[in-house]
């Protein structure tokens, strides 16, 4: 067997398939975001602006972020020392895990490194315990979600997203005492599209189904203290089981299940991911509590965050750009080529200096291929005009239709 040559040629098809993903080298400019400064192959340093980042309102420069991180590393030093479970729970993490719990209404919260492990590590650990289960899951969940389902290896039923009517279908062709547990998204990333969390507890209760809800690309962003979109609908109460990050809205890293006691403290107690991965930084959780501390209270950054979004979209629209409508923060630009939309984002970064990442396959199914533009508070109407006026030149060179994508010269 040649090892080498077998990982360079499932390397080689996916450069051929044009879904090779190359990592951007940055730094981001304390103070200056969305800038950032670019490392490039040859040595170069470049300004550039950054239009795909997750720090959806910018809370990872916060003043109130910053200082909190800041004075954990005075009073406790850089790293855990060691799991939850053997000294690695610093009374930061006790503080954040009962602020998450407040802010979801629950009456306990859990944390994990990141959400895809919470996803993982719950979803799978919750199939071992509960015997019999069957877990229902929209098609669109994303991949942490369905790799727990899968690990867990219990039967699932993947179910149209966001489709109600499929949705009961399903449920009802089991007993009423089947253990059911109901696995969907509240905003979904990719398309932004928004799920119906109100019907969805509705057949739960009918059908006597737990509902596992990931709010990872809502929290801090939706309701009226950043709870998510179950706190702007109203029906928070109604989740059994509510997974967050605090890497996107609330600016940090991190992620979390909150929950009923016995819930949290189940999944403490019995997934491997939890056990056995050492805890978050002090500081990592300093910075989290005081971001969603701030955003509890604080509805600016919110506001200014929908206003950007809805902004870019009516520009992008008006420029008879392909922005896919949504009723999320998420504003996608169909390409539907994945090396196509490899060289328009090439070109945006070479030529324009504006850092957008292109979203292929298995991110998006084969065909859908996009960017995925993230206007935040932050984003000035330059740099929206910047973005649009780039977007209409490349789109007028070649929109797909017309052929093979021009690569402009970088300047």
């Amino acid at each position: 067997m040649d090892y080498a040559k077998t990982l360079r040629g499932a390397l080689d098809t996916i450069r051929a398939e044009g879904r090779y993903r190359i990592f951007a080298d940055l730094k981001r400019q304390r103070g200056e975001f969305p800038s950032a400064r670019q490392f490039t192959d040859v040595g170069d340093v470049r300004p550039i602006t950054v239009w795909c980042s997750n720090d959806y309102l910018g809370m990872g420069q916060h003043p109130n972020v910053l200082a909190a991180m800041h004075e954990a590393i005075d009073t406790v030093g850089a790293g855990s020392g060691g799991t939850r479970n053997i000294s690695g729970t610093c009374h930061y993490h006790v503080e954040l895990e009962r602020e998450i719990a407040d802010l979801h209404g629950k009456q306990s919260a859990l944390l994990f490194t990141s959400a895809y492990v919470a996803n993982d590590a719950t979803l799978s650990t919750l199939q071992k315990l509960i015997p019999g289960l069957i877990i229902f899951s929209d098609e669109k969940n994303h991949a942490s979600m369905i790799e727990g389902i899968r690990r867990g290896g219990t039967a699932k039923e993947i179910w149209r997203h966001n489709d109600v009517a499929d949705l009961e279908a399903r449920l009802s062709k089991y007993p009423l005492n089947t253990p059911k547990l109901i696995a969907f998204e509240s905003v979904y990333s990719m398309d932004g599209h928004i799920s119906p969390i109100g019907a969805i507890c509705d057949l739960a209760k009918k059908y006597n189904a737990l509902t596992y809800l990931d709010e990872v690309h809502a929290v801090g962003l939706y309701g009226p203290r950043g709870g998510g979109i179950a706190e702007r609908e109203g029906v928070m109460d109604q989740v059994d089981i509510i997974n967050g990050t605090l890497a996107k809205g609330f600016g940090v890293m991190g992620g979390y299940i909150a929950a009923s006691s016995d819930t949290c403290d189940a999944i403490r107690s019995f997934a491997p991911g939890f056990i056995f991965t050492t805890s978050l930084a002090p500081a990592v959780a300093a910075g989290a509590l005081a971001s969603i501390r701030h955003l509890k209270s604080s509805n600016a950054e919110r506001d200014k965050h929908q206003e950007r979004a809805a902004t870019l979209k009516l520009r992008l629209l008006d420029a008879n750009l392909p922005v896919m409508d949504n009723p999320s923060h998420i504003v996608p630009v169909m390409v539907g080529d994945p090396v196509h939309c490899k060289a328009v984002t090439d070109t945006l970064l070479d030529h324009y200096g504006i850092y957008v990442q292109p979203i292929n396959y298995p991110t998006v199914p084969k065909g859908t291929e996009r960017i995925r533009l993230t206007p935040g508070p932050v984003h000035t109407d330059e740099q929206m005009d910047f973005l649009v006026n780039a977007l209409t030149e490349l789109w007028e060179r070649c929109p797909v239709a017309k052929g093979t994508f021009v690569r402009l010269a970088a300047e």
